[in-house]
């Protein structure tokens, strides 16, 4: 099993940038690829972007491509979100996930991010 943890959410205006981090242990860091999911009140969650193990590969949500950067530090067991130009509709929950099998089996508490404008 992997642990992960969230952080470096908060209250933002429209248009900042924010970068979130998930800190993973518990099972090699290279070995899962991993993503970021999002949900917003009243809303199913959804999905943000993805990176593979090694970090060769990465997939966006339409909705976040061009202004969101999914990026992973072996070395430091942590995959980062850069999120530039945020706007109202950003606001959610957003949480990291590691897929082992092929599902995304692991999942962090998450974090909060909200956007005003």
């Amino acid at each position: 099993q992997v642990q992960l943890v969230e952080s470096g959410g908060g209250l933002v205006q429209a248009g900042d940038s924010l970068t979130l981090s998930c800190a993973a242990s518990g099972r090699t860091f290279s070995s899962y690829a991993l993503g970021w999911f999002r949900q917003a009140p009243g809303k199913e969650r959804e999905f943000v972007a993805s990176i593979t193990r090694i970090g060769g590969v990465t997939n966006y949500a339409d909705s976040v491509k061009g202004r969101f950067t999914i990026s992973r530090d072996n070395a430091k067991n942590t995959v980062y979100l850069q999120m530039n130009s945020l706007k109202s509709e950003d606001t959610a929950v957003y949480s990291c996930a590691a897929r082992i099998s092929p599902r995304w089996d692991c999942w962090g508490q998450g974090t909060q991010v909200t956007v005003s404008s």
